[in-house]
């Protein structure tokens, strides 16, 4: 058994179409900056993009 740690990005936006902070989570930050881009288009929109490190546990079988 092994852990690895692993980077991802998770990107928090403001969904303008419900109302709502969402999230999304990329394996790259290309990736999740490239789609916070995209939703900051107006005057009250924003994304956060945050580099999460998460230990993958790979259990023996």
């Amino acid at each position: 058994m092994e852990n690895q740690a692993v980077q991802e990005f998770h990107v928090t936006y403001f969904d303008a179409d419900c109302g709502r902070a969402r999230s999304e989570v990329f394996d790259t930050l290309e990736e999740a900056e490239r789609f916070a881009g995209r939703h900051c288009h107006g005057e009250d929109s924003w994304a956060v993009v945050d580099p999460v490190t998460v230990e993958h546990v790979q259990i023996a079988a």
